[in-house]
């Protein structure tokens, strides 16, 4: 005799027993940097890679951050007046950037311009990073300018009088900076700490090397994540 299995049927399955699908990671969307200024700006005798905006894009990055390497516009000698006009001249009518940096006025003192001019321009500067951010100050973040009479180029020149006029035009740029609601990063005591130490200038005795312009991204780096946040 043949005997046949009785077949079981077959079994629901309960909704709660499917698995639901993972979640799609989040977008990372890149935070777009334009960095404004001079000599300083496009790190002078330093390789590109060594300029303290692409160290500072590049050390977010390295903390999970989202800053893009800098769009620059910036040239050894320009004053504020030079920048402002090679910014109209450049096409780049950008509004959503979400960092814009600023580090500018050293060529002004440099040619003995008076502090109301540096002001005055420094007001538009400031105005013009501004409308690069969409309108807001805390996208911006402005540097100190750096002592150049604590460099080898210097000696043989007034250096402290240099320091004086310098700390001048940096109690101007915080004051108009303050004003508007934009960071301010004080980065010149580290120019004058390098005073001796030939490993933190370029051949030319008067720009700072890749080491010591990571000095000033280190500094700035808190201050961008908190304005990025």
């Amino acid at each position: 005799m043949l005997f046949l299995a009785a077949c079981a049927p077959p079994q629901a399955v309960s909704p709660a027993a499917v698995l639901p699908m993972p979640a799609a990671p989040p977008v990372s969307t890149p935070v777009p940097y334009l960095a404004l200024g001079d000599s300083y700006t496009i790190g002078e005798g330093a390789q590109p890679t060594d300029r303290w905006p692409m160290q500072l894009a590049a050390l977010d990055r390295l903390g999970g951050g989202r800053l893009t390497d800098p769009d620059i516009i910036a040239r050894t000698g320009w004053t504020t007046a030079e920048l402002q006009g090679a910014i109209a001249a450049s096409g780049n009518h950008r509004t959503d950037y979400g960092l814009v940096s600023l580090l500018i006025g050293v060529n002004n003192q440099y040619r003995g311009q008076p502090l109301e001019t540096y002001r005055t321009e420094l007001r538009q500067l400031l105005a013009t990073a501004i409308a690069y951010a969409g309108g807001s100050s805390g996208r911006v973040v402005m540097l100190s300018i750096p002592d150049w009479g604590q460099t080898p180029f210097a000696n043989g020149r007034d250096q402290n009088q240099i320091g004086l006029e310098i700390d001048a035009y940096n109690s101007v740029a915080q004051a108009e900076c303050q004003r508007l609601g934009v960071a301010f990063v004080p980065i010149t005591d580290l120019t004058r700490s390098a005073v001796g130490d030939a490993s933190q200038f370029v051949l030319d005795g008067l720009h700072y090397s890749g080491p010591h312009m990571a000095r000033w991204a280190m500094r700035a780096l808190p201050v961008v994540r908190g304005l990025l946040q």
